[in-house]
């Protein structure tokens, strides 16, 4: 149960991060946000992986979620990389 009370919480704090990032209006302060939601995705990965080996999760069901977890983290990945590039001098 505590298992997934975390990943619940890891996952729904990716997109709370980045909103409040992006609701601080400035560059600097949405990477520092973007940088915990990466770290929130990591998180759960992590958690999604325990799971799996402890048999609460089917390989199949691990196998869609760790896929589209990855898609959300090269989608943060791209975005943190254009906010760099756009605040290069």
């Amino acid at each position: 149960f505590g298992l997934i009370s975390q990943i619940r919480r890891s996952s729904i704090s990716i997109p709370s991060n980045i909103a409040e990032g992006y609701g601080r209006e400035s560059d600097k302060e949405l990477l520092r946000f973007l940088s915990i939601s990466i770290g929130s995705l990591f998180e759960m990965q992590t958690q999604l992986e325990i799971a799996k080996n402890i048999s609460y999760l089917k390989e199949d069901d691990f196998n869609t979620l760790y896929e589209d977890s990855r898609e959300v983290e090269r989608m943060l990945v791209s975005f943190i990389k254009k906010i760099k590039d756009r605040t290069k001098p």
